[in-house]
């Protein structure tokens, strides 16, 4: 396995990561590095924090076989032998956000934050956010792109109804990445008592890391559950990629063990030849976002392209660091799914599966088969994969009804 740690220089993941931010919020994250090193490794928090997963999250989360979708994908049984889904829609809140909210937000009013701050694509995050400062006793305000807002109705009237003021952004796209510029303008102006709850493994360290430690228990329970079940590792994990915390949740469950391959798909919008997508990965270049360094999606002047998704949680033209390096060093694989394809795949699992997914993890379904083909060409046998089912995907439910229903009706 690489080393994805730069051993004597936290923050980086091979040439990726670090902080490129301004003078004013290096205490800020210097506080934040020494609370995670103190706070964040004491018996006191960890007690809490296993506490508020068990018993208010709903942790561990189910690990689901999905029969009848792994024989459509693959009537033959050559490619496909066993498909699994970790069920982080089965979570409170709805995904798996909440890991890092929960987490997060117990640091802060331990630090003595008075304040907290999110910014949100999907709307996942800003509802988990909003629960935990619900949860814990603290204000929150969550940045929304003005267009976010429109797509994910249901989610903003959950934030508000728990308390949290939405702030609707309207600059650049109305995205997550202009939320994002928004959040951190307001943690450079009142960072003494804010602290800022990112969403993904992004952002300058340490919060790709401490994303990353949150949501690795997605990996940690797949992978004991998958040891239960089938006696063995499986042959691949498979999870949707945006800023991508769910996806490095999941690898990080798997990353020492060489024999697991890890795939990560992005949105391909309108097709990665066009200037609709968010496959920073596959068709972005490395550049500086948010505070850290990482594939982007620039145009050669080094300027920032707006991305395109049809799922809000995807529509970033960055990605966490860790990815970066995983797909440098070789580690993991990325591949791309259409706004077509994620949609056909939503509806298909829903059919076969009882499961309707949130679009963003509708994205590596749409690439099961292709994932398959591969992982059983290499090991001379069909594969057992397991996916990281992240959301579910009530909050598109609009989207679901208006491109599926309405393109059989025509």
């Amino acid at each position: 396995m690489p080393s994805s740690h730069h051993p004597q220089n936290p923050g980086w993941y091979g040439p990726y990561g670090g902080r490129f931010v301004s003078e004013t919020l290096i205490p800020a994250l210097d506080e934040l590095t020494e609370a995670i090193a103190g706070i964040g490794t004491s018996e006191a928090y960890k007690t809490e924090l296993n506490a508020l997963l068990t018993n208010y999250v709903g942790r561990p989360t189910p690990l689901t076989e999905a029969h009848r979708l792994a024989r459509e994908i693959d009537p033959s049984k050559k490619t496909i032998g066993r498909l699994f889904f970790k069920r982080e829609d089965l979570c409170h809140t709805g995904a798996h956000k909440i890991n890092n909210a929960i987490g997060q937000v117990l640091l802060a009013s331990k630090m003595g934050k008075t304040r907290i701050i999110a910014e949100t694509g999907a709307g996942q995050h800003g509802v988990a956010t909003a629960t935990a400062c619900a949860l814990i006793g603290l204000p929150c305000e969550v940045y929304m792109g003005a267009e976010d807002v429109k797509r994910q109705a249901p989610n903003v009237g959950r934030m508000k109804l728990l308390g949290a003021k939405v702030i609707a952004v309207e600059s650049g796209s109305k995205t997550l990445k202009d939320a994002m510029n928004e959040a951190l303008r307001d943690w450079v102006t009142n960072v003494a008592t804010t602290h800022y709850c990112i969403g993904s493994a992004a952002g300058p360290h340490p919060y790709p890391e401490l994303v990353a430690k949150l949501q690795s228990i997605i990996g940690t329970e797949a992978r004991a559950q998958l040891m239960e079940r089938t006696g063995r590792l499986p042959d691949a994990a498979v999870a949707c990629v945006g800023g991508g915390s769910n996806a490095i949740g999941m690898f990080r469950g798997f990353l020492a063990a060489a024999s697991v391959k890890l795939y990560g798909v992005e949105a391909a919008g309108h097709g990665v030849a066009t200037d609709k997508h968010a496959a920073t990965l596959t068709a972005g270049r490395v550049g500086i976002l948010h505070g850290s360094k990482s594939f982007v999606l620039c145009d050669e002047g080094g300027q920032i392209k707006e991305a395109h998704s049809i799922s809000a949680g995807l529509d970033y033209p960055g990605v966490g660091p860790e990815h970066s390096w995983l797909k440098t060093s070789g580690r993991a694989r990325y591949l791309s799914a259409t706004d077509e394809e994620a949609l056909a795949a939503a509806s298909l699992v829903a059919r076969t599966e009882g499961i309707i997914p949130a679009l963003e993890t509708s994205h590596p379904i749409a690439k099961l088969g292709e994932i398959a083909s591969e992982v059983a060409k290499g090991i001379g046998r069909p594969a057992t994969i397991v996916l990281c089912l992240s959301g579910r995907g009530d909050k598109d439910l609009e989207t679901l009804l208006a491109r599926c229903l309405g393109n059989e009706a025509n």
